[in-house]
């Protein structure tokens, strides 16, 4: 895949990458992938970002230092988060001259077929409108995501939607390693993933520290995109400028290869 060839691509975005240890916004990393993003749509390509950080970033926001324990103050931090999310979004992608749109669902709309087709017109839509969905889960009203995983999944499920070339989660590791590094120093990068099976959930891991996703969730995205037949890359979002490099057919992070379609 190069960078000249056209792509409609789905970018997930975790807590983790978001925010500093702290809790507040990591605003610097924000920045670079909205430039990022914002050059790669300049370039001719269709994104769609599924961003996290609601919770996390509404925590921070109320001067919390940890994430509640309780649904009702999961979802409290959900509705102060969405709103500086959303903010701090359209702020800097009207910087380059992007117009960004807000989509928040539950799993009701993907369950109902009506429901559902009526969200595939709104994403065709917006993006032939020329504007840049940013989806996720609307927590302040469901509580399934924020019990029982993370974005990682919902990425897959939008891309799978809209019939995406591409899905790249951006995480808090270089990808997916053959051992935990927090217990072993020697962990090393798979580079490639060929066939999704117990073998490569087995050394996924647990759930991360600031979001409720871990690497399972992530494997799981992965098998439901490239069941799909749409590839993925599992990548740093730390430097969010290596995605050029993924475009350019560099091995970064570790790539999921997609079934047949």
């Amino acid at each position: 895949m190069k960078l000249t060839e056209k792509k409609r691509i789905v970018v997930k975005v975790g807590t983790s990458t978001l925010t500093h240890d702290t809790g507040k916004t990591n605003i610097a990393r924000m920045a670079k992938l909205v430039s990022v993003l914002a050059d790669l749509k300049n370039a001719g390509h269709q994104g769609v970002l599924v961003s996290s950080g609601a919770v996390g970033i509404g925590a921070g926001k109320l001067g919390m230092h940890e994430r509640p324990d309780h649904t009702s103050g999961l979802q409290a931090c959900a509705a102060v988060g969405q709103c500086e999310l959303m903010f701090l979004y359209d702020k800097l992608f009207s910087e380059y001259g992007v117009v960004v749109s807000q989509l928040l669902f539950t799993g009701y709309t993907l369950n109902h077929p009506e429901e559902k087709a009526h969200l595939v017109d709104t994403f065709n839509q917006l993006l032939e409108d020329d504007a840049l969905p940013i989806v996720n889960e609307n927590d302040s009203v469901s509580v399934e995501e924020l019990l029982h995983g993370d974005n990682d999944c919902l990425s897959a499920t939008v891309a799978q939607l809209i019939g995406a070339d591409l899905l790249i989660l951006l995480t808090d590791t270089d990808g997916l390693l053959d051992a935990n590094p927090a217990e072993n120093e020697n962990a090393r990068l798979i580079g490639r993933v060929a066939e999704i099976n117990d073998d490569v959930y087995a050394v996924a891991g647990g759930a991360g520290s600031k979001g409720t996703g871990g690497f399972t969730t992530k494997i799981r995205a992965a098998e439901i995109a490239t069941g799909a037949g749409i590839p993925v890359i599992i990548m740093n979002g730390e430097r969010p400028t290596a995605i050029y490099k993924v475009l350019d057919g560099q091995p970064i992070g570790t790539y999921f290869e997609a079934n047949s379609r």
